[in-house]
């Protein structure tokens, strides 16, 4: 069937991918939305509908063909909500936060996707560039084993695909941080790093949020029952939670790392502050015994010895140097300079 109506404009992307797959196997043509309770009578077919960023206007069709919670659907035309599972009357509402890593910018691209999960179809609603969902779709369409147990193997495919996509951004976050930490540490160069780790610190605090509240929903697709989630795709959630609770045990592993890098080049500059101290102050002191000896023969007084003989301007100065010398070897040995 060809779709109809607000969400099948030819001129807009709102509507990635809409299909009906009875067996696990997709049939041919674009689903409409609209046909929803005529299409899905039978136990072995499902609808799976994909959106990127559609208005309330846009998304009026499908809430309305599948009967969405007016609260879930708010959640999702905002997407500004923390990972989580909730059940409003008969389906499913999960929020997964999506990450995409900048390296140019040694910053992670945050994103949304809020699936809906009902019986006889999945729903969902994507925003921002990260966890493009195209080769979910593909992949799983290859997996018609997989696709026979329904939405909530769809659901999976989602999740698994969001995690993954976690691997890449804690990686190269990694890197980073080994790179800064060699920085502090490195003997050679006196740069300070400081606004580097504080970015990294405030970039990994953000991936935290997104990957910690995730564990909760997943544990719960995992051990708790569900109608919506057949019992065979619980073992497909648990090595999901697993995956991601490995991550979420780096990402904390990072923080306080972070924590211990920007400690370490606090003191280190508190060091390096105090040996500035010193050489100011041994320069000052060398400098101080001329200055007082010039200061006193300025006084120009007539039983200075230079007025009555040739040799007493030389032998005043060569013994200036020789102490200003004196006290540098010693500043020197001290390692005070």
């Amino acid at each position: 069937m060809e779709a109809r109506g607000p969400l099948a404009r030819d001129d807009s992307l709102v509507i990635v991918d809409c299909a009906l797959y009875v067996g696990g196997v997709r049939q041919e043509g674009r689903f409409d939305p609209a046909t929803a309770d005529a299409a899905l009578g039978e136990p072995d077919r499902f609808v799976w509908i994909g959106l990127f960023e559609p208005t309330r206007e846009e998304f009026a069709t499908v809430r309305e063909s599948f009967h969405l919670h007016e609260l879930a659907v708010e959640d999702a035309l905002k997407a500004h909500q923390r990972p989580k599972l909730e059940q409003y009357d008969d389906t499913l509402f999960m929020v997964l936060k999506t990450a995409r890593y900048l390296e140019e910018l040694e910053d992670v691209e945050f994103g949304e996707i809020q699936a809906f999960l009902g019986e006889g179809f999945l729903v969902h609603v994507r925003h921002g560039a990260a966890s493009k969902l195209g080769a979910v779709r593909a992949q799983l369409e290859h997996r018609e084993d997989l696709l026979q147990h329904g939405p909530s193997a769809v659901l999976y495919g989602i999740v698994d695909h969001v995690v993954d996509d976690y691997e890449p951004v804690v990686r190269g976050l990694e890197n980073d941080i080994n790179e800064v930490e060699r920085e502090v540490f490195s003997r050679s160069g006196r740069s300070n790093p400081v606004e580097r780790v504080y970015q990294l610190k405030r970039t990994v605090l953000e991936l935290h949020d997104s990957l910690e509240p995730l564990l909760e929903p997943l544990q719960q697709l995992a051990v708790d029952r569900f109608k919506l989630v057949e019992d065979e795709m619980q073992e497909y959630f648990r090595d999901v939670a697993d995956h991601l609770a490995r991550l979420v045990d780096r990402v904390t592993q990072f923080r306080e790392l972070l924590t211990s890098i920007l400690a370490a080049n606090l003191t280190q500059v508190g060091i390096q502050q105090n040996e500035d101290m010193r050489k100011i102050s041994a320069w000052v002191a060398i400098a101080a015994v001329p200055t007082a000896i010039a200061g006193i023969y300025g006084m120009n007084f007539d039983s200075m010895p230079e007025l009555r003989w040739d040799l007493g301007y030389p032998l005043i100065l060569l013994f200036m140097f020789a102490i200003c010398m004196f006290l540098y070897r010693r500043f020197k040995k001290s390692g005070w300079l």
